[in-house]
């Protein structure tokens, strides 16, 4: 027997972050929400900043409104690991989805100063 396939797989995840609309969001919204589902988001965004960086044009604005977007809306417990993410690669669409995520300003929510 083989292990059931991860809901949501990494293309469906990807494309998702990818539109980003009202209901992707929700969408987005419930899988942080899970810690169960902590892996198949991060595939999902990887899967993604990949396909971003692979294109023949580089919409940095979107990446950097997804960055922002996430790093508003993720719990505390996935601010560091999106800025990993973020720092993955030093290609354009990884740098524009870290800026997206410092002008947020959720890994300092997340991890205050003492």
């Amino acid at each position: 027997m083989s292990a059931p396939a991860a809901f949501p797989d990494r293309e469906t995840t990807a494309a998702k972050l990818s539109v980003l609309g009202q209901a992707d969001q929700a969408f987005v919204k419930l899988l942080m929400e899970n810690p169960e589902q902590d892996e198949n988001l991060f595939e999902g965004l990887y899967r993604h900043l990949d396909l971003a960086a692979e294109a023949r044009l580089l919409n940095t604005l979107k990446l950097e409104k997804l960055g922002q977007w996430l790093g508003n809306e993720a719990p505390a417990r996935l601010q560091m690991r999106l800025m990993e993410a973020a720092r993955a690669s030093q290609h354009p669409a990884y740098q524009a989805f870290k800026n997206g995520l410092a002008k947020s300003g959720g890994l300092e929510r997340a991890f205050p100063k003492a």
